[in-house]
């Protein structure tokens, strides 16, 4: 038996632990969809990080390193989405996150110590995210389930 599982055999009766749960997604997103993706995952206590990366939509945008739009994007998608779910009862905050989506996890849980993993995909980017394997490579790297979903 691990320590995480002595401390959850030895919580007081009635004792329901929080779900930690890290959103990754580059648009704005619902608390059905997050329940529709985890549906065993008590959203009314929940403690979640949503993390929106900062992804510049055009190479030039990119090569000339003009950030400033795709940031204010990613804080508004992370707020939008943290609001949604705390109007569902989850303890949500909302950061933004480097444009690698794997780079956005891993510094996100470098502080944050997620159950699981939710990374949302973008009809646009569901390609590329496949081809990268940012699934696969987020378990193995991190040791986290990771669940992908398309809005």
């Amino acid at each position: 038996m691990g320590a995480r599982d002595a401390r959850m055999a030895a919580a007081p009766p009635g004792y329901v632990r929080r779900v930690r749960l890290l959103v990754l997604a580059t648009e704005p997103v619902g608390a059905d969809l997050v329940r529709r993706a985890l549906p065993d995952a008590d959203l009314d206590a929940a403690e979640v990080l949503v993390v929106s990366p900062a992804v510049n939509e055009s190479a030039v945008a990119f090569w000339m390193s003009d950030s400033d739009e795709a940031i204010e994007e990613a804080e508004s998608t992370a707020q939008r989405t943290a609001e949604a779910l705390r109007e569902r009862g989850a303890s949500a905050r909302a950061t933004t996150g480097e444009s690698e989506p794997l780079l956005a996890l891993q510094d996100a849980l470098a502080t944050f110590s997620a159950d699981h993993v939710l990374v949302v995909v973008r009809e646009d980017d569901a390609a590329r995210y496949r081809e990268d394997d940012v699934v696969g490579e987020a378990e193995r790297r991190f040791g986290v389930p990771v669940t992908e979903v398309t809005p």
